[in-house]
């Protein structure tokens, strides 16, 4: 693991460890009424729910072709702006601690810009001061499962289990042009696609700040390491407002979404790191 995801990895850790001791802490009270025989009525009760989301992205970091020796960085190479897109979630919680849901997201970029540099992708020569036409297409889908650890009155503490699937596609065209130096260039094009199928896990939790179902905050923290293939880890933080029985309004910050998979001879590889705000409703019945 090099030093840049050994810092990432330390920093998701103590975010993991903040979220477990601020929910141990939040959520004592209300296991000592229980303990106490008191009733003890959810404020988060549901079967459905139904999350879509808007993201405002900032993407950093660089691809890869397969076979390739050099990287190609998304800002300084490609000029990658900040984008908007969407996610949607389906949680079905079919007992009261059990839950299986799915989340989909397309994460679609495109850009064009004079290159400041030559480098090469998937074995094409993309030569500096030339127009390009860029594009980074991932389509994310990730089915899961979790369990409430603890579910209480005014809050849970659970734990998740969910395969991020990462259908992927990188492509660079320059058209045939000329040059500032009167040099006459042919047009050029190199696509690489990778499909990476990633299992994560980690803690999600929930607190309503006050007695009452109307205002609650809840965040996550998954990840896996998976050696010589790459790794995912990824975090975020919402408040959510509640507006009738079946209606919320949440936002937040998607604090970091960091994805690597290593380049090989037969696979293009990405490092990746996507953050941002999010503002959402959630429909729950």
């Amino acid at each position: 693991m090099t030093r840049q995801n050994q810092s990432i990895f330390r920093s998701f850790r103590n975010v993991a460890f903040l979220a477990v001791a601020t929910t141990a802490f939040l959520i004592a009270p209300a296991t000592r009424a229980q303990a106490k025989g008191e009733a003890v009525t959810d404020y988060d009760q549901y079967k459905l729910r139904i999350d879509g989301a808007w993201y405002y992205v900032n993407p950093s970091g660089n691809i890869h072709g397969s076979n390739d020796t050099g990287s190609i960085d998304l800002s300084k190479d490609l000029g990658f702006p900040s984008y908007s897109t969407f996610e949607g979630k389906v949680d079905w919680k079919f007992t009261r601690k059990n839950h299986i849901y799915v989340i989909i997201a397309p994460l679609d970029i495109s850009h064009s810009t004079v290159l400041s540099r030559t480098f090469v992708f998937q074995g094409q020569t993309f030569t500096a001061g030339l127009t390009s036409n860029s594009s980074l297409n991932t389509f994310f889908t990730a089915p899961g499962y979790q369990y409430d650890i603890i579910r209480r009155k005014r809050g849970s503490f659970a734990i998740q289990f969910q395969l991020d699937l990462f259908d992927t596609k990188a492509t660079i065209n320059t058209a045939a042009q000329t040059t500032g130096d009167g040099v006459h260039h042919a047009a050029v094009s190199a696509t690489g696609s990778l499909i990476s199928p990633i299992p994560v896990a980690g803690p999600e939790f929930r607190y309503f700040l006050t007695d009452s179902p109307k205002v609650f905050v809840e965040g996550n923290l998954l990840g896996m390491y998976l050696f010589g293939y790459g790794n995912f880890i990824s975090t975020e933080g919402k408040l959510g407002v509640t507006l009738s029985r079946h209606l919320s309004v949440v936002a937040g910050y998607g604090l970091g979404s960091h994805l690597v998979v290593n380049n090989s001879t037969n696979r293009v590889g990405l490092h990746i790191t996507n953050k941002g705000p999010v503002v959402g409703l959630r429909a729950s019945f």
